[in-house]
């Protein structure tokens, strides 16, 4: 099961899981997060996977998705505390993974 806390703060929405990011759970990114992204045309996402325990395909594709998404708006989306053993599979996604969420803040110039 896949809980999330969704914060918009400092022009950036900061996007906390915790649990299994899998084919059962990947239902609420796809139609809770990425209407919101869509509607208020978000730039910066910060998906931070510090307590997410287990990750497959399916859970790839679904932030693989919400890039397509913020890259129509010409945003970026932006990993923070990913697990070792969750590194070697999400190097496909060609996205920034960085240690915390104070280092999107920098990084965004807020």
């Amino acid at each position: 099961m896949l809980k999330m806390d969704v914060v918009y703060k400092s022009n950036i929405l900061f996007v906390r899981c915790k649990g299994a990011l899998t084919r059962k759970s990947t239902y609420k990114i796809t139609n809770y997060l990425i209407p919101v992204l869509k509607k208020h045309k978000v730039k910066y996402v910060s998906f931070n996977m510090k307590e997410v325990n287990k990750l497959d395909e399916q859970g790839i594709d679904a932030i693989l998705n919400i890039k397509c998404t913020l890259k129509k708006h010409r945003g970026i989306i932006y990993l923070c505390e990913v697990m070792e053993y969750f590194k070697s599979s999400l190097k496909r996604l060609h996205t920034k993974v960085l240690p915390n969420e104070e280092a999107v803040l920098k990084l965004c110039e807020v």
